[in-house]
């Protein structure tokens, strides 16, 4: 059975019962098979299984999709049930922040300002932020992120580390439609001609791994995905193509890589990333 709670004094009652170990998975809601890949993972390792649903607003830029972004409470609960899950946390806004939006935020440092953090100022801070408040209220062992969001798989990595949170993160991998499209809460927006189109990028991504495995060096790599996002005829307007090491460390790539993509398909914005193997005799020197 999943119960519901919706106060911080709720969870920590419930959280206070529980033994063993204790996984989290955060989320903002409008649950999709995505989704429930890491709440069967969480299920799998933790005795104790908690989702969190908050559609977070320290995240959204001023003119980002809060407002319409999807509240499916009822159907995000039976995902839940359906994968599990001990206890949900869907708290309304005043329940995270309750004193307003804090005046003291997790710093992501220059890695937050690349890639996303450069086309969405601030993104990062906001994520960080109520990661760690998050952490602090359910107090799990183990939490469980997408690889998808790259980007904030790593630096959600990188502030446990560095502040010493006694959390173990665990990566759990894209899950994709049959024709490659990386599932997202946002797909929900694009039309049928603007899903046709988003699966460019995964295909962008592909493309850019066959060069890698030609042993082509990285430019080549960028080249080969862009070939196919450069078309101003096929309704994706690119934002980035990037090649960084797993680690997304400033600095040459070699061996083990990976080749991120962000686009907008109407107005709708995508995000996707896949591992690559970059042959290090094929770099230039």
């Amino acid at each position: 059975m999943t119960d519901v709670v919706l106060t911080r004094a709720e969870l920590a009652a419930r959280r206070g019962a529980m033994s063993g170990t204790v996984g989290v998975v955060m989320t903002m809601g409008a649950l999709h098979s995505g989704h429930e890949a890491l709440l069967r993972a969480a299920r799998e390792r933790a005795d104790q299984v908690i989702a969190t649903i908050f559609v977070n607003p320290l995240q959204f830029g001023p003119t980002e999709d809060f407002d319409r972004y999807p509240r499916t409470l009822d159907d995000d609960v039976e995902i839940c049930r359906r994968a599990g899950v001990d206890l949900v946390f869907a708290p309304a806004q005043v329940e995270v922040y309750p004193y307003g939006q804090p005046a003291v935020r997790v710093d992501p440092g220059l890695l937050g300002e690349d890639l996303e953090g450069g086309s969405r100022p601030g993104f990062f801070e906001g994520v960080l932020t109520v990661v760690m408040k998050l952490f602090q209220l359910v107090r799990p062992d183990l939490a469980f992120f997408g690889e998808k969001d790259y980007q904030q798989l790593t630096l959600i990595r990188r502030m446990v580390r560095d502040l010493d949170v006694p959390v173990e993160v665990v990566g759990v991998p894209t899950v994709r439609e049959p024709d490659g499209l990386a599932l997202s809460s946002r797909n929900r927006y694009l039309s049928a001609a603007e899903r046709e189109a988003a699966l460019l990028l995964s295909a962008a991504l592909r493309e850019g791994a066959a060069a890698a495995e030609a042993g082509l060096p990285g430019e080549a790599v960028i080249a080969a995905g862009r070939r196919l996002l450069d078309d101003e005829s096929s309704g994706v307007r690119l934002d980035y193509l990037a090649l960084a090491d797993p680690d997304l460390e400033p600095g040459p790539v070699s061996g083990p890589a990976r080749l991120l993509v962000a686009a907008w398909v109407g107005s709708t914005r995508l995000i996707d990333n896949l591992a690559i193997e970059l042959n290090p005799q094929s770099l230039p020197s």
